[in-house]
């Protein structure tokens, strides 16, 4: 079986949450890495945790603002030396995109900078409501256009925009969340699939979090190994 890399969404405040979480998600089947949000950057302990950490991680926090002031956010963050991934916003326009692509280069070669297209939360009709006139798999083209241009590493979509944007731009890793087991609940997320059809999609890697972090997370790993390998 393919060793596909599977980003854990470790979202919650709870500290000893995120410990058992990380205590309990190894794999030599899979390549697992950690992603940390909003939720548990923000929470009191949370940043302090990171700033020790010491395997690769995925700081998920979606920096978008003018362009000086999200070179700031990241200048910020360059304690944390196992910093391996970040988000920016795509519709921070394309300076903002390679004023960060250029400095995370300069802060750590590793880091791979990754930009948000629509999240998977919204769907034709949630976008049409904020603005946009064209359907989310045109806008969804047009921000990886941008990302690449910009020189950044890859781009967050929905898997179902995965597979055209591989073709267009080969070189962009692609990183797909709203990914759920079968039979589970959507909950917030609109553009669903399962890590199988992600993966046949040309993702190069998933997030995944409450599929796997609600319950058992040894079971629920044990779970998506047997679902990739039908």
């Amino acid at each position: 079986m393919r060793r596909y890399k599977v980003f854990i969404a470790c979202d919650s405040s709870n500290i000893q949450k995120i410990r058992k979480i990380l205590s309990s998600i190894s794999s030599n089947k899979i390549e697992i890495i950690p992603k940390f949000g909003l939720q548990f950057f923000y929470s009191k302990n949370g940043r302090k945790f990171l700033e020790t950490y010491k395997k690769p991680f995925f700081l998920d926090v979606k920096i978008s603002d003018v362009p000086n002031t999200a070179l700031s956010a990241l200048d910020s963050l360059k304690d944390l030396k196992k910093l391996e991934y970040i988000t920016v916003h795509a519709s921070g326009g394309l300076e903002m995109l390679k004023a960060i692509t250029t400095k995370a280069k300069k802060i750590n070669k590793k880091i791979k900078v990754l930009g948000v297209t629509i999240l998977t939360s919204l769907d034709n009709k949630s976008v049409k409501k904020i603005g946009y006139r064209d359907k989310v798999e045109k806008i969804v083209l047009k921000q990886a256009s941008i990302i690449k241009e910009s020189g950044a590493a890859g781009c967050v979509c929905s898997a179902n925009e995965a597979k055209i944007i591989k073709k267009k731009f080969k070189n962009l890793f692609i990183v797909t969340p709203g990914i759920r087991l079968p039979g589970d609940k959507p909950n917030d997320q609109k553009r669903i699939t399962t890590p199988k059809i992600a993966f046949h999609n040309k993702a190069s890697a998933i997030v995944m979090g409450r599929s796997l972090t609600s319950s058992d997370y040894k079971k629920n790993i044990k779970k998506l190994i047997n679902h990739l390998s039908q």
